[in-house]
């Protein structure tokens, strides 16, 4: 992200609002660690996985596990697309480098807007 974007303070709430929920932190730590073990996360290496996999072991419902993920989409931290009947669920990656900013502080407090 360049120094010359600007990031709504409110976008940046409803992100971590998204994330305060226990499991969606799980969901969406796991669609992270689908990433390439040294972190390089290119569009030729999606971080996709299948919904029906996400929730495996949450001890979730899987209509829990699809409100999650509609929350996290809903959010802009996620991306799904259908794929029969199948749903492939993968890291917006630009959400991901918007919040790695913010947590690492490479934001100057004039790049957040209300």
């Amino acid at each position: 992200m360049s120094n010359h974007q600007i990031i709504h303070i409110e976008r940046l709430a409803e992100t971590f609002k998204a994330l305060s929920n226990p499991h969606r932190l799980q969901i969406f730590m796991r669609l992270v660690s689908c990433c390439a073990p040294e972190g390089a996360c290119t569009p030729e290496r999606d971080m996709n996985t299948c919904a029906g996999e996400i929730g495996k072991d949450l001890g979730i419902a899987p209509s829990t596990v699809s409100h999650h993920l509609k929350e996290l989409r809903v959010a802009g931290l996620i991306c799904m697309e259908r794929r029969g009947k199948m749903v492939d669920c993968r890291i917006n990656l630009q959400s991901l480098r918007e919040l790695s900013d913010v947590l690492l502080g490479r934001l100057f407090p004039s790049q957040l807007i209300p």
